[in-house]
């Protein structure tokens, strides 16, 4: 059965040429051009994967992305912006979008990015079903149930994107472990994101702002300077 991806851009053209690629590559396409559209049809069609415009009519892709994840619908957005702006990029993912690409894009990137975002969703979902060690993870205050995919700080459920729980669960079963922001891009995100390492730090300090009692001393999840980052058990006396 074909996986089903949502494309929401406000051009013709382009909303056109991806979804044409998409169904090249064996895809079934829905398509809105605008906002209040794309969230109708998140809810309608199920999609398994929304490439989202940015600026969009009615209501911007920041604002659909936020909206989606205020449901607890946690669809993997690929975000689109014609902007080379950092912040645009940082926010996104802060919404909970999950990759983003930067206008103009060659299709075929559009393609490998949604494939590759759809076999790591695929690989986790077996790994978890095979996985017979799936018992929670516990590290001080924090546990994770791979199973269930949930995640709980002092008790309470933490609201998590899949891919800041991948993440979390990542860095816990290397706990103590240094792992470089290329070895998180690599074993988390799945596919070769052009060096661009911020969309490992948004993530990491998402998380933190999570599971820290104070995000900017973490005792969780440490910066190891030059390297990249681990998770270790909190000292008693930080």
């Amino acid at each position: 059965m074909s996986k089903k991806v949502l494309v929401v851009d406000d051009e013709e053209f382009i909303l056109t040429l991806i979804q044409f690629n998409l169904q090249q590559a064996g895809f079934e396409v829905v398509t809105a051009m605008d906002g209040e559209s794309a969230v109708q049809k998140v809810h309608d069609e199920a999609p398994d994967l929304i490439v989202l415009d940015l600026m969009l009519p009615k209501k911007d892709g920041m604002e659909v992305c936020k909206q989606l994840r205020s449901e607890k619908i946690m669809t993997p957005i690929v975000m689109l912006t014609a902007k080379d702006d950092e912040f645009d990029k940082v926010l996104g993912l802060e919404l909970g979008a999950d990759d983003y690409m930067t206008k103009p894009f060659s299709p075929r990137e559009v393609v490998a990015r949604v494939k590759a975002i759809l076999r790591r969703a695929k690989m986790y979902e077996e790994f978890v079903a095979k996985e017979v060690e799936t018992e929670t993870l516990k590290i001080a205050d924090l546990k994770i149930v791979p199973e269930s995919y949930e995640a709980y700080f002092k008790g309470a459920q933490l609201e998590l994107t899949p891919k800041e729980f991948e993440l979390l669960l990542y860095l816990s079963k290397n706990k103590g472990r240094v792992l470089t922001r290329d070895q998180l891009l690599s074993s988390v995100w799945n596919y070769d994101f052009a060096g661009d390492t911020r969309i490992v730090d948004v993530h990491i300090s998402h998380l933190r702002d999570k599971i820290e009692e104070n995000s900017k001393k973490p005792q969780y999840i440490k910066t190891v300077r030059g390297l990249g980052y681990k998770l270790e058990e909190p000292k008693m006396n930080e």
